[in-house]
């Protein structure tokens, strides 16, 4: 009988507690396998106590004999790639290439990718995008605009010198006559990519053949997203978004998996909602509640460091990205961090500009010119990041998880309350 393709996604702006789902729905998969974002993001794992941040190499490679894949949908910084491999090594886990493999058709963040994402930020005045400088944006264009450096470009070093020269052209008509700066030398960059060469070439892959051989021996994929559902470049708030497609759909396209394979679709949303960055958010708490959340929820980027802003549950918004993900199930997580709270609000509507919504204004920026519509529950003050059965849970967070699926249509599956694998929930 053949196996269950899962796609975890997540479903506000990212930082939803991905990586920890992802860890433990790898039990159920064979192959573990990221299809878009590059080091942008970071997935924290939590098990036994030991914490792991991974940027770029899917969270399933702490589980012993699991195959974990990085699609063609991912923007590879080889030097990141590098880093978590060795750091990951000298924790005595298996990361030899065939265990891990990279696809010939993921794209390279280049040095001038980085250099050119630092310049536009720090050249705007006004309207900031908040980008982690890391070079995502400019390596995404560079796919777009035919001039991409490819994983499989690595292993043909006529044809990598070529395309650095190439690229530079116009990079450096920025730099001199945009920013200000001095030309990048084609041949150093090609010269000091010597390195990250040999370590990265063995890694190539088929990843399309990989999951394919794994669904006809019957055996399961999970398909790893990065951010979430609102940074998507299309359905996002943008323009303050990330530079991939986010929602379920792109683990086809980001992988070459058919969609038709995509068997389970598993949301994860946070008990209330956090964002990075600039960019609208409606449900924001300035206020003492606000940094409560914040704190109990050691709300910081794991890539960046930056604090979270942190505010209610956007139901609208959820609904936004379920009618965009079409979850199967949803994975609730960090609903320990309400406890205490006497009073917890979910936005049920937006008022917009004389109407209320249900679903987000689809005009540019349109987010920023709501006011949430709240509707109150009561809180709970038992502590519940021990608890590991439905019955367990105090009744007030039971009614808060009802709500949430009565208003999405969807069930709950699973409920973190805490950051450990231990502590978890499995409820339907």
């Amino acid at each position: 009988m053949a196996g269950k393709n899962i796609v975890v996604q997540g479903a506000q702006w990212g930082d939803e507690g991905k990586g920890k789902i992802v860890d433990l729905l790898t039990e159920e998969a064979s192959l573990i396998v990221r299809f878009q974002g590059g080091n942008n993001a970071g997935h924290t794992l939590v098990v036994g106590g030991k914490k792991t941040v991974l940027h770029l190499i899917p969270s399933g490679i702490l589980h012993p004999g699991k195959k974990c894949l990085i699609g063609n949908g991912v923007v590879l910084d080889p030097e990141v790639f590098i880093r978590e491999i060795d750091t990951l090594a000298a924790s005595g886990i298996d990361v030899s290439p065939g265990r891990l493999v990279v696809s010939k058709k993921t794209h390279i963040i280049m040095p001038y990718h980085k250099l050119l994402d630092a310049a536009r930020e720090s050249a705007m005045a006004e309207g900031k995008i908040g980008t982690t400088g890391r070079g995502i944006g400019p390596c995404y264009e560079d796919k777009m605009a035919r001039i991409g450096i490819r994983a499989g470009d690595l292993a043909d070093p006529g044809l990598l010198r070529r395309k650095i020269e190439n690229a530079l052209t116009e990079k450096n008509a920025l730099f001199v006559h945009l920013y200000g700066l001095a030309p990048l030398d084609g041949q150093k960059i090609f010269q000091d990519m010597a390195a990250c060469v040999a370590r990265v070439v063995p890694y190539l892959g088929d990843v399309a053949a990989d999951i394919q051989a794994a669904n006809e021996k019957g055996q399961s994929v999970l398909f790893e997203g990065a951010q979430g559902t609102h940074l998507d470049i299309d359905h996002g708030t943008y323009p303050f978004v990330t530079s991939s497609n986010t929602v379920a759909g792109n683990a086809a396209a980001g992988t070459g998996c058919a969609p038709s394979k995509l068997d389970r679709i598993v949301a994860v949303i946070k008990a209330y909602a956090t964002r990075v960055g600039s960019g609208p958010f409606p449900t924001e708490l300035g206020c003492a509640t606000g940094e409560k959340l914040q704190l109990n929820g050691a709300e910081f980027g794991a890539t960046t460091g930056r604090k979270r802003r942190c505010g209610w549950l956007d139901m609208v918004a959820l609904r936004e990205a379920a009618r965009l993900n079409g979850p199967t199930d949803i994975a609730l997580t960090k609903l320990d961090v309400l406890t205490g709270l006497p009073e917890i609000k979910l936005c049920t509507g937006y008022l917009y500009q004389g109407q209320t919504l249900d679903y987000p204004p689809q005009e540019e920026n349109g987010m920023a010119g709501v006011t949430p519509v709240y509707e109150s529950m009561p809180g709970w003050s038992e502590d519940i990041s021990q608890v590991t059965t439905w019955q367990a849970l105090p009744q007030a967070a039971k009614e808060y998880i009802r709500r949430i699926e009565a208003d999405l249509k969807v069930k709950v599956s699973l409920v973190s309350v805490g950051a450990d694998r231990k502590q978890t929930i499995f409820v339907n």
